[in-house]
């Protein structure tokens, strides 16, 4: 362990579940118990990139103090070295630095029932759900859609939690986001990670059918890409050249400036920063829709900007 806020870990299983998904345990260094963590929790990890050390948050399908972390990763052709890093390089005996676990994905404790939505490699923070409701003889209901080429890979990887309340859906026309969600009792809430379209249409399904915002939640991990621009930093005056496959987040941090941090996802909020000048591009899951078209703040973990030059108050 390095401190209280940083981990450092030790691959201590690495396998293949099915072509491009990789399961791996992550263990303390140096054999001390690890800090607990809550369903739905996830790491950060520091992984060497090309040019850069990447940090990536991954979601944990199994946490245990004394077995390790463990969590399962696709390999990404979008990928900016990371998933490609895990899954190409990464051995058992390897040592990762990462950060403490983190919930901002949780089960709501005055639930009377939980409906677990996931699409593809979005199942990984209800994989932990089911374990935990099971545990404690909770009521769900999970539905998981898939790939027609990838059903068969999600009912394997589904099989040791099986039965009649586990459900695998091949594409999005085999799941009836409608009647499943009329049919749900009062008190149910919704919980979908995986695609932007699947959680968009479980948000517009709900709010259509008067379902109260409160009993909706989702996990959204933002994404990189985009044009590179000029950042500048008000404070120092240091300029930073954002490329077009790194997040302003990265630049500052390998520009040396310390800024707060946590999900790295933008849903936190941690990261907020005052903006100077410019236009942001906002990609975040914080602001409102006022707050967003003011334009005074960004979350640099995943926002990006319209304008040539970006000015921070940092």
């Amino acid at each position: 362990m390095m401190d209280t806020q940083t981990l450092t870990l030790a691959v201590a299983e690495a396998a293949f579940v099915a072509p491009g998904l990789r399961r791996i345990t992550l263990v303390a260094a140096d054999g001390a118990r690890l800090p607990p963590a809550a369903p739905g929790a996830h790491v950060t990890l520091a992984l060497p990139g090309e040019t850069r050390i990447l940090r990536n948050s991954y979601t944990l399908v199994g946490a245990d103090p004394c077995a390790g972390y463990t969590m399962i990763v696709r390999r990404s052709e979008r990928s900016r070295g990371g998933s490609r890093h895990i899954h190409e390089v990464l051995q058992v005996g390897d040592v990762i630095e990462a950060t403490m676990p983190h919930t901002l994905f949780a089960l709501h404790s005055q639930a009377k029932k939980h409906l677990l939505i996931g699409g593809g490699i979005g199942i990984t923070p209800l994989l932990a759900f089911v374990a935990h409701l099971r545990a404690r003889g909770g009521l769900f209901e999970l539905h998981q859609i898939a790939g027609a080429g990838e059903a068969c890979v999600f009912e394997t990887l589904l099989a040791p939690r099986a039965g009649e309340r586990i459900h695998v859906h091949a594409g999005r026309t085999g799941l009836d986001l409608v009647a499943l969600l009329a049919a749900q009792p009062l008190g149910t809430h919704v919980y979908t990670c995986g695609p932007a379209g699947l959680m968009d249409a479980v948000d517009a399904t709900a709010a259509a059918l008067g379902w109260p915002r409160s009993h909706v939640h989702r996990e959204d991990f933002g994404a990189a890409g985009g044009e590179p621009f000029m950042l500048r930093l008000a404070a120092s005056g240091i300029e930073i050249a954002v490329a077009g496959d790194q997040t302003m987040l990265e630049a500052i941090e390998a520009a040396g400036v310390d800024t707060p941090s946590l999900c790295r996802g933008g849903a936190c909020g941690v990261c907020i920063v005052p903006v100077r000048e410019g236009t942001p591009e906002h990609r975040d899951h914080f602001l409102s829709e006022g707050e967003r078209a003011r334009g005074c703040h960004v979350m640099p973990c995943v926002s990006r900007s319209k304008s040539p030059v970006l000015v921070l108050d940092l």
